[in-house]
């Protein structure tokens, strides 16, 4: 009988050691990231936007504070639905993250009949880092100098006056059915494959205006190419400081901002969503980071993750009666 008891004592003891063994082993593990592999951070546009532009800025941060290489990966497609499967679709392990946007995030959820994820549950959100506002831009050569005379002119000549997108359901495809509705006029959609041809031919004189992000839009506004006619924003842009909000400038309540903001898949283990979101906190107060994202228009936010979901979820919302609205509805 002793040496059954002292077998038991033996087993239990191997029992215990192994479970503080395999509690340690996965500390250690959680404790480890980031260290096996480099972090991406996909995109789903081409270079150059300002979900490329914030990500790149925020990636080369992230890198030294992290100590892990943070590397910014394009994956532009259907209306962002490439990019965003990928991810939705990746391990939760912090090794794969999303640069959420306006258009994939919270308008392809009400125009799409179908997507291959959930655009809410397949992704945990981090931080809403920027909010990004759409500028009313025109041809110089179009004879308006500013919003009243430009609805005087759309009026005058319903459907004559057309506006350009990056296509179909994009957020600039939005915002001009929401200024169609708001300002009581009828202008005809002209859809793109992304914004760089769309400005083209608006600065070309083929299309009459646009709404891209004051990021895009800043470079041509400076040349002279394009006109600024207001900011879709609640407030002005300091980088754009005569140029009137659209309430301002007479449709009072328009609101139309893009926005950017860090997520990873679903499930994502909430201590690495924790030390993500205090490294971007951290990173979005340096004044390099803060003055070249205002520079392009750009406002830094920096949200908790529970205030970004909130967000979303109000997008969401607003996005889909814009949609209705307008009967915009893709296959």
């Amino acid at each position: 009988m002793q040496l059954f008891s002292f077998a038991r004592q033996v087993l239990a003891l191997a029992a215990a050691c192994l479970a503080a063994f395999a509690l340690s082993t996965g500390a250690a593990h959680a404790q480890a990231w980031p260290g096996r592999q480099p972090i991406r951070i996909v995109i789903p546009y081409p270079p150059g936007g300002a979900s490329d532009v914030t990500a790149r800025t925020l990636a080369t941060k992230l890198t030294d504070a992290l100590g892990q290489s943070v590397v910014v990966e394009n994956r532009p497609g259907a209306n962002g639905i490439v990019a965003l499967e990928l991810v939705a679709k990746a391990p939760a392990d912090g090794y794969t993250l999303l640069m959420a946007n306006l258009g994939p995030n919270a308008i392809n959820p009400v125009v799409y009949k179908k997507l291959p994820y959930d655009a809410v549950k397949d992704f945990t959100p981090i931080m809403l880092t920027t909010l990004v506002p759409l500028v009313l831009v025109v041809n110089p050569e179009l004879p308006v100098k500013d919003l009243p005379s430009l609805i005087a002119m759309a009026r005058q000549s319903p459907g004559k006056i057309d506006f350009a997108s990056a296509g179909n359901g994009a957020s600039n495809h939005l915002a001009g059915e929401l200024f169609n509705a708001m300002a009581g006029i009828q202008t005809t959609h002209v859809p793109y494959k992304g914004d760089t041809p769309a400005m083209s031919d608006v600065m070309g004189g083929q299309v009459s205006m646009m709404f891209p992000t004051a990021i895009a839009a800043m470079p041509h506004l400076k040349s002279g190419k394009l006109r600024a006619i207001a900011v879709t924003s609640a407030k002005r842009v300091p980088s754009l400081p005569d140029v009137p909000t659209m309430s301002e400038a007479g449709v009072t309540g328009f609101e139309a901002v893009s926005w950017g903001g860090l997520m990873g898949p679903g499930n994502l283990p909430p201590e690495i969503v924790a030390r993500l979101n205090t490294e971007l906190q951290a990173i979005l107060k340096m004044p390099d980071v803060v003055d070249k994202l205002q520079s392009l228009g750009a406002e830094v936010v920096a949200t908790s993750p529970q205030a970004f979901a909130t967000y979303l979820q109000a997008e969401i919302d607003k996005w889909g009666k814009v949609a209705r609205g307008a009967n915009v509805q893709l296959d």
